[in-house]
């Protein structure tokens, strides 16, 4: 998938995930482990986002005032801790 520039993967409230198609097999692995987290806090309900912000455990974050894959965000944390190699 053509995704926007920067954007390994995106998690889809549905359950799809989206791969950035110029990825090698191996870092596409390795993403959609990755996503496959953030599917996991969609479904136990403690993520969520429409087009203006993204919400963990109830708490709202502006998509326009972050960067929206920055490593601190709490529900990246949890996913690059879980997918550590």
């Amino acid at each position: 998938v053509d995704t926007e520039e920067g954007v390994l993967g995106m998690a889809n409230k549905n359950g799809t995930i989206l791969i950035n198609k110029y990825l090698s097999p191996a870092k596409a692995k390795e993403v959609v482990k990755h996503e496959m987290i953030h599917v996991d806090q969609i479904k136990r309900g403690d993520l969520d986002y429409d087009d203006n912000n993204v919400y963990w455990k109830g708490k709202k974050y502006s998509r326009s005032a972050m960067n929206e894959g920055a490593k601190n965000l709490p529900w990246e944390k949890e996913a690059y801790n879980k997918t550590k190699k």
